[in-house]
């Protein structure tokens, strides 16, 4: 897969400091390899409500691709209905777990999302920097 316009939306839980740091170094290590990145923990700071929606849902619709964080014991809920809306549009979704629990019908993935996805990078074992890089070598 090879996004020629567009930009890379990474969709992630945002609850905590760590998984804020988690999307922060993704992002920043796919705009290094000249990706843009529409991050909505960045995009949205200080936004309220309706309009996080919205922010979030015009930067999903002009995405060319999503790549989509579903750590924890179950994905995380804003996360996969950006997945579920991407695959409606027909925008491709790399699904990326580095948690080592099982927590769906397909190893640590629910099916519906394992089974919609382009892609799927699963290891709880790799740095960070190693899982940006399969991301990046992923999206093309």
């Amino acid at each position: 897969m090879s996004i020629m316009n567009g930009h890379v939306y990474l969709a992630a839980p945002l609850f905590t400091r760590a998984e804020r740091d988690f999307n922060s170094s993704i992002g920043e290590y796919l705009q290094k390899q000249g990706y843009s990145v529409f991050l909505p923990q960045n995009e949205c700071a200080g936004v309220e409500g309706g309009a996080i929606y919205k922010t979030c849902l015009s930067g999903l619709h002009s995405a060319a691709v999503v790549v989509a964080i579903l750590d924890g014991a179950d994905a995380d809920s804003g996360t996969c209905w950006e997945c579920g809306h991407a695959v409606a549009l027909g925008i491709p979704v790399i699904a990326v777990r580095t948690d080592f629990r099982d927590s769906g019908d397909t190893g640590g993935f629910n099916a519906m999302l394992y089974y919609s996805a382009v892609k799927t990078i699963e290891n709880s074992d790799r740095y960070l920097e190693e899982i940006a890089e399969s991301i990046a070598l992923s999206i093309g």
